[in-house]
């Protein structure tokens, strides 16, 4: 890591830091492997585990040769067997040595590959095939009297191969028999139960069919024809619409002249059975047709079968060494549950061992509160609990430390890149509790995200027991509550950016508020507050209804969302307004709106969408990858500037374009680091450095480009001003005025016009988003979909926030914002309660109505402190150590 730009710290304690960075987007990881629990429950299900045949579910256990003996005895009197000692089971290879071996021992027959063999004149073995050899024991005819030579040959054959033997009845059956586990009813054997047999990371575990994952990836119908309102030959199928050559159209063409329909039809107007022989295949009619390839060559075609365009297009993916071709095939699958494994990973042997009657995929797919409560209930024998106890004991703490900060409503097998950046931050504070450590400095980046205020209060219990422990805690943080309990506070300011960086005032929050200098005790002491509204609007008299919502845990819920209007998504963690608001609303308007390939999560369908033009999600992702995006060039505020600079007399006089001032393109930029301003040096062992260009000195451009100055700057000092400066220096100009205006609306005025895109928070990102939105003008038919927008502002960043939502509303379009904030909520004209708990306990409409309608609801959390914030009464319970 890069070592911090300070001259010394003093009293500095072992640290770590739990930001807010996104868990991990590997599709193996999950809420169990993250937090360690899926690895003890591997290891209790390889201690203590009853294995059961994955076929037919009785329990089965290690087999002595007794056991064997006994059960083939009830066979009927005079069965021909053959005992088998399996050697070779299912490999390549050379294997010329093993029969060397049983030649030596005295062996004389051999099993290869199902046929036997004298070993004197075996086949030839091919190195490139998978073969299986077993050794020929014995040859008997069951019967009392060869009880003792039956049990001698099953020794024998154990002793040979390892711990398994095979009884073949020929021409009728085999049975395979385990000194480990081995069902009697089904031959089945399954090896000894290993923590790695539960891992679906392993190919020990992993269901082989999808490799762990859980899924697989299939052509989706409603992916190849996206919009079946079109014909075949308006290009209803997307990806055959897409190439240039004509053969996919004249295959069609064929096709509809076999099976006698329209290519000018409709997709949704030709009979189902009609859409399923396109997609699935003809089912035995040849086609014939002549087709000119792009180099004038006719090929014909006659007798063949027409195999469907998903089947081909399957053929295609499975044959394809190009990654390009693969990718693109891959916009057109959707992940389905593995039909080997059903999703839960791993192979039918390690499914087959279980404790307390479930096995490790159904255990890990209970919410962490179920599974708290299976454990508690968990009855073992005397044995398994004494092996199992102290798995038990750290199974269930981790457990409670997810409890504890709120996220009980998880499953353990939900994956890690499905979390929100809170609840991630969330699951590493509680591995962090479960660690036990002392005298650390543990420091937290606001992690109050997307909690509700009940949870809120847990959280902070929590962290003071963590204090407690003997740890000192650093919590950058803008909840008034967690300021309120705090021990100590450092408020940094006054304002942001270049007037930012100093230490306002620091002490207890009375020291805060005393300090006039505070923005941050200004709004804490109540001098500065964000209004509630005068009135609430009335909307437009129109809405948008979600028909029977049931992803997740949603309960078959119909939803209204009133247009015209400020709405509010509330409720508790987990309660479910993600998956409503982003998986069923926002993908269902894009679907229909924007012919967007993502299909909404489980529903009935949306009413209402007519009354949209365009739907638009502003969330908190980068606005670019790369240093090269930033503000002006994300705006279009650039390519204007860009504009004027070649519109001055010396750009005219040079020949120079817009193209010239952009620092992407060879010509005005700066060769020697490409237009970056910094070059990279690799140190190896030491982070990397970077440096400024020597040539252009971090500029960017050519000395020739910037030699072109508009108003006394060059281009690379422009880029350099503060959008605040940047308002003033471009005055004159209305279209760049326009843009920076609202930049500066919404609180980004500190911000420089080419700062890196890498270099912007989440908030600063998402509030870039909205002032380009802003910018453009609208027809007062767009719905605007925001969640959790005032992570990581301040409150006078959010009153900011506010007036530029309510600046959207009032141009007639309507936004809808996933918040728990309470001083967004107040400001809503329309406000949904899910819950009322997270997890299988929410999922439900709790309340809905304007703000007071809300807070009057007995039932509602969210009413229940909103109805203390409109009556200007914040009142917090007593936290230890809280004021």
């Amino acid at each position: 890591m890069e070592k911090p730009d300070v001259d010394y710290i003093e009293g500095l304690s072992p640290a770590i830091s739990i930001d807010q960075k996104g868990a991990s987007r590997n599709p193996r990881s999950t809420v169990g492997t993250v937090t360690e629990i899926y690895d003890y429950l591997r290891l209790l299900y390889a201690r203590v585990g009853r294995v059961h045949c994955p076929q037919c579910e009785r329990a089965i256990a290690r087999q002595t040769v007794d056991q064997m003996v006994d059960q083939i005895l009830t066979w009927p009197a005079g069965t021909r067997l053959h005992i088998l000692s399996p050697l070779i089971r299912g490999r390549k290879g050379e294997h010329e040595r093993v029969l060397e071996e049983l030649r030596r021992s005295g062996y004389l027959r051999v099993r290869v590959d199902g046929a036997i063999f004298m070993l004197d004149d075996q086949p030839v073995l091919e190195k490139s095939k998978k073969h299986n050899i077993e050794a020929v024991v014995d040859r008997l005819v069951v019967g009392p009297e060869a009880a003792g030579r039956l049990a001698e040959s099953l020794e024998t054959a154990l002793r040979l191969s390892g711990g398994t033997v095979m009884v073949e009845v020929p021409g009728e059956r085999e049975v395979l028999f385990s000194q480990n586990f081995a069902c009697p009813d089904c031959g089945i054997s399954i090896d000894e139960p290993e923590p790695r047999m539960f891992s679906f990371n392993s190919p020990f575990g992993a269901c082989p069919a999808c490799t762990g994952l859980g899924v697989t990836m299939e052509f989706d119908a409603d992916l190849v024809i996206p919009d079946t309102r079109q014909s075949l030959a308006d290009g209803a199928i997307a990806l055959w619409a897409k190439g240039t050559s004509g053969f996919y159209q004249q295959l069609l063409e064929a096709l509809s002249g076999q099976l006698g329909f329209s290519m000018d039809c409709p997709v949704d107007e030709l009979p189902p059975e009609m859409v399923d022989t396109i997609l699935h295949g003809t089912g035995g009619h040849l086609l014939k047709f002549s087709y000119e390839n792009p180099y004038g060559r006719v090929r014909h075609y006659e007798g063949r079968e027409f195999e469907g365009v998903i089947p081909r297009l399957e053929r295609v993916y499975r044959e394809s060494t190009s990654l390009a071709v693969r990718q693109e095939l891959e916009e057109y699958m959707s992940s389905r549950p593995c039909p080997s494994c059903r999703g839960q990973r791993l192979k039918p042997a390690a499914l087959a061992v279980k404790v307390g009657g479930m096995s490790i995929a159904q255990l890990s797919a209970l919410t962490v509160n179920r599974a708290l409560a299976f454990f508690s209930g968990l009855d073992l024998t005397l044995r398994e609990r004494t092996i199992a106890v102290q798995i038990l004991k750290e199974i269930a703490e981790r457990l409670s430390f997810l409890v504890n900060v709120g996220l009980e409503y998880l499953t353990l097998d939900r994956p890690a890149g499905t979390l929100a950046g809170g609840e991630s931050q969330r699951i590493r504070l509680a591995t962090q509790i479960g660690s036990g450590l002392v005298g650390v400095l543990y420091i937290l980046d606001e992690p109050s995200i997307g909690l509700h205020q009940r949870d809120n209060r847990r959280l902070l219990a929590t962290l003071r027991r963590l204090q407690q422990l003997g740890n000192t805690l650093i919590v950058v943080e803008h909840d008034e509550e967690t300021m309120r309990v705090a021990d100590h506070i450092i408020d940094i300011g006054p304002g942001a950016g270049a007037q930012g960086g100093r230490v306002v005032a620091s002490g207890t929050i009375t020291d805060l508020i005393d300090c006039p200098e505070s923005v941050t005790g200004q709004y804490l002491s109540g001098r500065r507050h964000i209004p509630v509204p005068d009135r609430r609007r009335p909307g437009n008299g129109r809405q948008v209804t979600v028909k029977a919502a049931r992803a997740h845990n949603l309960k078959g819920i119909d939803v209204h969302i009133p247009l015209g209007l400020l709405v509010c998504v509330t409720g508790v963690s987990g309660s479910g307004k993600s998956t409503l608001i982003n998986d069923i609303l926002y993908r269902g308007l894009a679907h229909q709106l924007h012919r967007a390939r993502r299909r909404p999560a489980p529903c009935d369908g949306l009413e209402g969408v007519q009354y949209l033009d365009k739907v638009i999600e502003i969330d908190q992702s980068p606005i670019g990858r790369t240093p090269r995006s930033n503000p002006a060039t994300y705006t279009g505020l650039f390519t204007y500037v860009r504009e004027i600079f070649a519109q001055t007399a010396e750009a005219r006089v040079r020949g120079y374009r817009p193209g010239r001032f952009s620092f992407n393109l060879p010509g005005g930029r700066c060769e020697a680091c490409r237009g970056d301003g910094i070059i990279k040096i690799e140190m190896h062992f030491l982070p990397d450095v970077y440096v400024p260009c020597e040539v252009c000195r971090g500029q960017r451009y050519s000395r020739e480009t910037l030699e072109v100055k508009y108003k006394g700057k060059s281009i690379a000092e422009v880029l350099d001003l503060t959008i605040g400066e940047a308002l003033v220096f471009f005055e004159p100009i209305p279209r760049i005025r326009r843009k920076l205006e609202t930049l500066h609306q919404v609180g980004l005025g500190y911000m420089r016009l080419g700062q890196p895109a890498t270099t912007l928070s989440g908030g600063e990102a998402q509030r870039v988003k909205l002032a380009t939105e802003l910018s453009r003008r609208s027809n007062g038919k767009t719905m605007y979909i925001l969640d959790e927008p005032t992570t990581g502002l301040h409150t006078a960043d959010i009153h900011r926030l506010l007036e530029v939502l309510q600046r959207l509303v009032d141009a007639g379009d309507t936004v809808v914002v996933i918040e728990h904030n309470l001083d967004v909520i107040k400001c809503g004209d329309w406000v949904i309660d899910l819950g009322p708990e997270g997890g299988e306990a929410g999922g439900r409409v709790v309340a809905e109505g304007t703000p007071e309608q809300l807070a009057a609801h007995r039932h509602s959390y969210t009413g229940h402190f909103l109805g203390q914030v409109l009556d200007g009464a914040r009142r917090y319970p007593h936290l230890p150590g809280g004021s």
